[in-house]
């Protein structure tokens, strides 16, 4: 084994929002590594990708380093959301060690405990940081205590029980080993990594193995593939292969070699055995093949992912609307775009449905999904896009369906409607607990299928003060059908622009989805029906002139504010049979068939069925 005792490889793991980011940020400015002009200033640097800073949540894991007393720490940020569980997985084979932040006042979260058990299986060293010392609230007593039962219910080890505590406010940029005695900066951190996570174990006398765990794109040197080396050295020009699992080999040259530094990667001439480097002229590679010596050709065991939960089917937009605000909108545009994600987004699966441009795509999580079609349609793309749907799996002969574990935190005047909703989309409650004088910690296992639409429905409830996470939990066996949609639809009857009269004609019966002066088309859904079945309205209508007076076609009409929906909402509310149409600009509500005459057909043939 070489020396490589000036290297340490940790991630930074936690529940979305808990402050891992911010903790990055502070660890790169009090090293010298991140100076930034403040014009150029935002709040989390490693959230560099545009969703992620308008959602405040960290979607791609993010490789960086800092310098410390000659030593040098390798850091990947990872993210906290279940949906992005295909990211830490892959991410944590490359490191030795990790950072648990916990949040002082809301203790460990059901992510949290997701992405601890990942990092328990792979006999990680554990730092537990309780973060946000600075809240007013904040209980680490209390925090550490359920960190410590967690740790037990999730088999850890020993060794990994005496894990270090520090408590921390990664805002402020200070680390203390006591909980009560705040400190300078963030030097108690370097000193506990450098003392508890092990140097990488490596050896550079080997042939060459690196595994790909992400990969890349530049428009000059091509697919870099970035992973940590586990054995051999790697150098600028030299040959090598990509070992693929199932044991084919691709010879290449490396082109360009880059080490982490900082915010940036810069150009190195070689690397050895337990850095994490990034290397270019690999356009055979993807995630999960080994990078390897021509004469020891061998791969490393590949990346176990959890298969998908669930799965959505993008289709090409045939709407009347088709082709006026995007700039890609073919079949083969779209198959591209999913297969070329598909390489690098490891936990998605794309197949092929018969029929000209349809795709099934499948998660895992609505989250993960969704994210994928914000970030197409960011790049031009117009496709339409299906209600979810939860993927089944048959075991001894019984059908099972995944579950997710649901932590809410909500008023006590609320309980009572939160309550019946969760028991008529079929909720277990697991815990219940207070928090303070005037709020409730509840916890539940659900079937996943439930959860979809939930969220708006759960802020209508607690007027926009409940607080709701959740992560995968397991499979169960499939609970009965659960009424999520109650509520029919009002659809457009023709073409044309919506008018004030017609509106107003049709909001005492229904929810408006948009105002006047708004194109639409038949097949169109403006506005959800009060009753529960489905209606076809004109909201085009105008009002005939007549030669007579009256005191009331004087009066002025008032309109009730029209509902707006995000792509998140929007993909929630609609139905089996309805589609949202995603454009750069645009989100409509849409039946899948269009025309009145052909929906009637088809309810028919599937009735007689």
């Amino acid at each position: 084994m070489s020396n490589r005792s000036k290297i340490r490889n940790i991630a930074i793991i936690a529940h979305v929002d808990h402050g891992k980011t911010t903790l990055v940020d502070a660890m790169l400015q009090q090293t010298g590594e991140f100076h930034v002009k403040v014009e150029e200033a935002q709040e989390t640097v490693l959230d560099s990708n545009p969703l992620e800073r308008e959602r405040g949540i960290t979607i791609l894991s993010k490789c960086t380093s800092v310098p410390y007393q000659g030593h040098t720490i390798n850091i990947v940020d990872t993210p906290g959301h279940a949906d992005f569980g295909s990211e830490v997985e892959r991410i944590l084979r490359m490191v030795d060690g990790a950072l648990l932040l916990v949040d002082a006042v809301d203790g460990p979260m059901p992510q949290t405990k997701f992405v601890l058990r990942k990092a328990l299986q792979l006999g990680l060293v554990p730092i537990v940081i309780i973060n946000k010392m600075d809240r007013p609230n904040a209980q680490p007593t209390q925090a550490l205590n359920q960190i410590f039962s967690l740790f037990i219910d999730l088999g850890a080890t020993d060794p990994q029980l005496e894990f270090p505590v520090l408590y921390a406010s990664g805002k402020q940029g200070w680390v203390t080993p006591e909980p009560h005695t705040p400190s300078q900066n963030l030097t108690p951190l370097f000193d506990t990594i450098l003392r508890f996570v092990p140097q990488p174990q490596a050896d550079k006398t080997k042939p060459l193995q690196m595994l790909v765990t992400m990969l890349d794109q530049n428009s000059f040197v091509g697919k870099i593939g970035i992973g940590r080396i586990v054995n051999g050295v790697i150098s600028k020009g030299q040959a090598a292969v990509v070992a693929k699992p199932g044991g084919k080999t691709v010879p290449c040259k490396i082109n360009r070699l880059e080490r982490f530094f900082g915010l940036s990667r810069r150009e190195v001439d070689s690397a050895e055995a337990g850095d994490i480097v990034a290397v270019a002229g690999l356009e055979e590679v993807e995630v999960g093949d080994t990078l390897a010596s021509p004469d020891h050709p061998v791969a490393l065991p590949p990346l176990v992912i959890e298969q998908p939960t669930l799965s959505m089917e993008f289709l090409v937009n045939d709407s009347p609307f088709a082709g006026q605000e995007g700039k890609f909108v073919t079949s083969r545009h779209l198959k591209a775009r999913l297969l070329q994600e598909a390489r690098t987004n490891v936990g998605l699966k794309i197949e092929e449905l018969p029929g000209e441009g349809k795709f099934k795509v499948s998660g895992r999580g609505e989250l993960h999904l969704t994210i994928l079609i914000e970030t197409m349609r960011r790049e031009g793309f117009e496709l339409a896009v299906s209600r979810p749907e939860v993927i089944y799996k048959e075991e001894n002969g019984q059908r099972l369906e995944p579950t997710e574990y649901l932590v809410l935190d909500i008023h006590k005047d609320q309980q009572g409607a939160v309550f019946e909703s969760l028991g008529r989309r079929g909720g277990q409650m697991a815990d219940m607990k207070n928090e303070g004088a005037d709020r409730l910690r509840l916890e539940y296992t659900i079937p996943s299928r439930s959860l979809i639409g939930f969220k708006s429905e759960f802020l209508t409830l607690t007027r926009g003060t409940g607080i709701m996470h959740h992560s995968f939990h397991g499979y169960a066996p499939k609970a009965g059908d659960v009424a999520i949609r109650t509520n029919g639809v009002l659809i457009a009857m023709e073409a044309g622009a919506t008018t004030g009269y017609a509106l107003f004609n049709l909001q005492d019966r229904a929810q408006m989805f948009m105002g006047p002066g708004i194109s639409v088309y038949e097949g169109m859904i403006v506005a959800q029906n009060s009753r529960e079945n489905d209606m076809v309205v004109n909201p085009c209508k105008t009002k005939h002139l007549t030669n007579m007076r009256s005191k009331a076609s004087d009066e002025a009409i008032v309109l009730t504010p029209p509902r707006q929906f995000s792509l998140e909402q929007a993909i929630e509310f609609i139905a089996e049979d309805e589609l949202v149409e995603v454009t750069p600009k645009s989100i409509r509500l849409r039946k899948k068939i269009l025309k009145r005459a052909e929906r009637k057909r088809s309810e028919k043939e599937e009735r007689l069925t």
